[in-house]
């Protein structure tokens, strides 16, 4: 059973990380950059690791019996196995490649296997977006809840492209299309951990993306829906973060989401 002051020490300790991790983003994010391709889609920056680094020491100190997936090396199996926390220490890679100001740090903790805590930093605009499970949805310390926009034509909707999309380019963009003609605009704007917390607070009304990885969602997608918003497959069945399709929505649009892409597959 996890407590209330339990679930506040996790909380505390992934803002702690976030915040540190994010000063080194800051100092960094204009220099010049050590870039791997891990695919020639595909990034991975010396700050990416930077920020991993320092988030897995502050979470191994804080909760050294906890198991830490994060994106660039880290697997940790630690003997209180039930927790877990999922890391993205870098979401926004190739913006930041770029010194193009979107990204943002992602920190879950999964407890066998539901994710009961989210939090996102934005280390730009200092913005923190945060939930725990069964609680609201806070942004700075202030409550969030979606739009109210209740038809998708009035909607702003915001997609991303996965790493196979110089293979598939004309799959993805099948779906980019029907949402363009369907709604009032689509923005791509690179970290998708942002995309669904801009959701879940109002400044868009939907999201759509395949192939995300858990890192990439798992906080975020807590985050969507402790503030009222839905998180769903594509044909609207329960979402999981290890599935392959991710829309996520302010609830009033969802359905003719999923109507559009069952439509266009």
């Amino acid at each position: 059973m996890t407590s209330a002051k339990d679930i506040e020490d996790f909380l505390a300790t992934a803002e702690d990380a976030a915040v540190a991790a994010g000063s080194l983003i800051r100092e960094g994010w204009q220099q010049v950059k050590q870039i791997q391709f891990k695919s020639p889609v595909d990034l991975v920056t010396n700050i990416d690791l930077q920020s991993e680094k320092c988030i897995v020491n502050i979470l191994q100190k804080r909760f050294p019996n906890h198991s830490i997936l994060a994106e660039e090396e880290t697997a940790i199996n630690g003997p209180q196995s039930n927790y877990r926390w999922i890391v993205d220490p870098l979401d926004g890679t190739t913006n930041l490649a770029h010194s193009y100001p979107h990204f943002c740090i992602s920190i879950a903790l999964e407890r066998e296997g539901e994710i009961i805590l989210g939090l996102v930093y934005d280390p730009l605009r200092e913005e923190t977006f945060k939930a725990v499970q069964g609680q609201v949805s806070f942004l700075n310390g202030t409550p969030i809840q979606p739009s109210k926009v209740a038809v998708l034509d009035q909607g702003l909707l915001a997609t991303g492209f996965p790493y196979d999309r110089r293979e598939r380019a004309d799959f993805y963009l099948t779906f980019l299309k029907a949402f363009m003609i369907s709604s009032q605009g689509i923005r791509r704007n690179g970290s998708a951990a942002l995309d669904l917390c801009y959701v879940a607070c109002g400044r868009l009304d939907g999201f759509w993306e395949l192939g995300l990885h858990s890192w990439d969602i798992a906080a975020a997608s807590l985050i969507v829906k402790e503030a009222g918003g839905i998180m769903s497959d594509f044909s609207g069945n329960t979402f999981s973060i290890w599935g392959q399709e991710t829309m996520g929505s302010n609830g009033l649009i969802h359905n003719e989401m999923c109507r559009i892409i069952q439509e266009t597959k």
